[in-house]
């Protein structure tokens, strides 16, 4: 099981210095990925949850490709029908290029309807638009010319080089019927957001599984992203978040996710903003790497 955090790029005290110190030390520290989230437009829905300034994820991360050697670098997640799939797949490719081989690409098709207003993408087929695009997506990094005519889409003779050091491993997000089948046709993982482990193991891995045997693939890695809060005493068990409490109740967690087969493991623990103002963070970051990720799961040290 490999460990990733995320790098959040977006609100006050965020900036290119603070981005580069959060990879650093998240590349330093011995993690496996950092992954930054995507929107364009601050509209006002967006704006409720994420302040600005907002760093757009694709040019931070090939700014970020050239200050790391080791670390993945991703997206969780990159809204696929904000750009034109031969957009967002020469941006991968060269990203993935950049950094030598290091892309993760997690998508998922979106939730901020003025957002989508704002862009002229049409909320209500955005689940559509996204099957079309990673569809042509995967025919663009794989093929050195690529002609497609769709629904949404059509070009011909299209040349796609360079291709990438390796093609970028999609990880689906969500975790609704749609986004299960999604992850199995077109995904080489699911990664849905802040999933508790017996929810996985009962209800959430029996439905990925049947799935792929409906349609005759093969079951994707399981990558799920998790959020966590240290605390000193323990949380109640019946309505505890997965990875929130105590360090011992947070390592019988990832004991869990490593028992039903997770790939990854995303803690989202809020790095971002100044990084001597991020005290809370950096605890939650020194209790993963010294207390939590231990023999048993495979340290990142």
């Amino acid at each position: 099981m490999r460990f990733g955090v995320t790098l959040v790029n977006h609100g006050p005290g965020t900036d290119p210095s603070t981005l580069a110190g959060w990879v650093r030390l998240a590349e330093e520290t011995g993690f496996h990925l950092a992954m930054l989230s995507d929107h364009i437009a601050v509209t006002p829905d967006v704006g409720e949850r994420l302040p600005d300034p907002l760093y757009e994820p694709f040019t931070t991360l090939a700014w970020l490709a050239g200050l790391t050697e080791r670390i993945e670098l991703g997206t969780t997640v990159a809204v696929v029908p904000y750009r034109h799939p031969l957009i967002t797949a020469k941006m991968a490719a060269n990203i993935d290029r950049f950094s030598d081989g290091r892309l993760v690409l997690g998508v998922g098709v979106g939730w901020a309807e003025q957002e989508f207003a704002a862009l002229g993408v049409p909320f209500g087929r955005r689940g559509d638009l996204t099957d079309e695009y990673l569809a042509v997506m995967r025919e663009i990094w794989t093929s050195p010319v690529v002609s497609h005519d769709g629904e949404f889409v059509s070009f011909g003779e299209v040349r796609t080089a360079p291709p990438p050091v390796r093609v970028p491993p999609v990880w689906v997000g969500g975790s609704s019927p749609a986004a299960v089948h999604r992850a199995v046709r077109y995904g080489d993982a699911w990664h849905p957001r802040h999933p508790r482990v017996d929810w996985l193991r009962t209800k959430g891995i029996p439905a990925l599984r049947a799935a792929a045997d409906l349609i005759g693939r093969p079951l994707p890695a399981l990558a799920p992203l998790v959020r966590v809060r240290v605390t000193e005493t323990p949380l109640d068990e019946a309505d505890r978040p997965a990875c929130h409490g105590t360090t011992d109740q947070i390592r019988r967690d990832l004991a869990g996710f490593q028992e039903i087969g997770a790939a990854y493991i995303v803690f989202d623990i809020h790095l971002g903003g100044p990084l001597d103002d991020a005290r809370e963070t950096r605890r939650t970051l020194d209790a993963l790497t010294s207390e939590l990720i231990d023999l048993e799961l495979q340290a990142l040290r």
